[in-house]
């Protein structure tokens, strides 16, 4: 199997989130510090906590929407208001005037778009897949997504302060790509059923017993739950224990180099970023020699073993291998994870089902959040049990679930697609 047998949609699909992750990767990570420049650091925390929870409500919206109305009209909806909204950013940012109150609306509309087509594109790539391309699929897009972030915040770090109009220029014409892709070349993958017009109150009431029963799904939201808590150890690195590492990590000496506990973070992230591009390109065939549930409970163990050590050490020989082998452990992680998760919703749900998986991101940072908080009245020693032990608690879910997610792998719901395989 090789990228050029997949299906079309899937092939436009990663070039086109390839080009709009890199330009986008540019602007928004910089964003909270173009909004502390004009608003102040306090306000400018609430005004991204706004966008957040703009997200996750959109995101719900988005499943609903898709699973109900078709992929591509929620895709193509969010892709216009995307474009139009950087369109706006742009004039907004231009020599002929400057507006970081619109500014910051626009990042509030494109918020929404996320939103709404976040879901809608994962279930249309599970839509127009194979059972046997997911796990290249998914390690192609995993691939791709890091190598965009990595060349977009390089870029962004040199270009953003002096040329943020020119960003938002790439940022409105790779929109604009990405919304002509999806209206002329990308067909819908799912045939909604034909039903009478329905009030905003038959909707919403509709929409919260899909909710409803995707929560009732007992072994998918032990799933969600198992791989939230895993992910959460990442999401320290950027959060205690970046704070942890500045605090408490002497200064080193390396070869007349001397750096601390900021340089070191630097050094972990670009050791991480580095070993997934590399990584990545292998993976595939590396856990094609295993069983996805030994795969996927022993490289959650090393993942969670890797972060505790680094949230606990300031051995720097003893960070770089603990990364090491966290970072291959998560390369071997994430397509396999990824493909039990596309076998688990039913056809006509799949985009409901992947906005409440959504809250993973959403709800790790919320844990991150309580760990910097609680860490001020803890010992490291302390926190890193504390941080740890949620990820021993995911590897437990994911082991007690195992044997309800290898048999809905065996049966895979037919997929209702009206898109062609190429």
């Amino acid at each position: 199997m090789t990228i050029f047998q997949f299906h079309k949609t899937i092939k436009l699909r990663l070039a086109e989130s390839f080009i709009s992750s890199t330009v986008s990767g540019m602007v928004f990570p910089f964003m909270a510090i173009y909004l502390s420049h004009y608003f102040g650091t306090k306000t400018a925390g609430l005004l991204l906590l706004v966008n957040v929870f703009v997200g996750i409500g959109m995101s719900f919206l988005g499943g609903y929407f898709s699973d109900q109305f078709g992929r591509k009209k929620t895709i193509a909806l969010a892709e216009t208001l995307r474009f139009l909204a950087f369109f706006i950013m742009m004039l907004s940012n231009s020599p002929l005037f400057t507006s970081p109150l619109i500014t910051f609306f626009m990042t509030i509309i494109n918020s929404v778009c996320w939103g709404l087509a976040g879901p809608a594109n994962q279930a249309m790539l599970i839509d127009v897949s194979k059972p046997e391309e997911r796990k290249l699929m998914y390690t192609i897009m995993y691939w791709t997504n890091n190598l965009s972030i990595a060349t977009g915040g390089i870029a962004g770090g040199f270009l953003f302060k002096h040329y943020l109009f020119e960003l938002l220029l790439a940022l409105s014409v790779a929109a604009l790509i990405a919304w002509v892709l999806i209206v002329f070349f990308i067909d819908e993958s799912l045939a909604p059923k034909l039903q009478m017009a329905k009030s905003a109150a038959a909707h919403t009431k509709t929409m919260l017993k899909s909710y409803r029963e995707v929560f009732k799904d007992r072994t998918f939201i032990l799933f969600v739950l198992a791989g939230l808590l895993v992910l959460s150890m990442e999401f320290q690195l950027t959060s205690y224990i970046s704070i942890r590492l500045a605090d408490e990590m002497p200064l080193q000496q390396i070869m007349n180099w001397t750096f601390g506990g900021i340089e070191m973070l630097g050094f972990l992230r670009t050791e991480n970023t580095i070993l997934v591009v590399v990584m990545a390109l292998i993976a595939t065939r590396i856990v094609e020699k295993f069983k996805d549930s030994s795969t996927l409970i022993f490289s959650s163990i090393v993942f969670v073993a890797g972060y505790a050590i680094i949230s606990y050490s300031n051995n720097i020989w003893l960070l770089f291998f603990a990364m090491l082998a966290a970072t291959v452990a998560e390369v071997l992680r994430v397509p396999v994870q990824q493909n039990y998760l596309a076998n688990m919703p039913p056809a006509e749900a799949r985009s409901s089902y992947m906005a409440v998986q959504g809250l993973t991101y959403n709800m790790s940072s919320l844990i991150c959040s309580i760990t910097v908080t609680i860490s001020a009245f803890m010992s490291s020693f302390a926190t890193t049990i504390f941080i740890t032990s949620f990820g021993i608690i995911g590897v437990l879910l994911y082991y007690r679930i195992m044997p309800e997610l290898d048999a809905r792998k065996q049966v895979e719901e037919p997929i209702h697609s009206v898109a062609e395989q190429v």
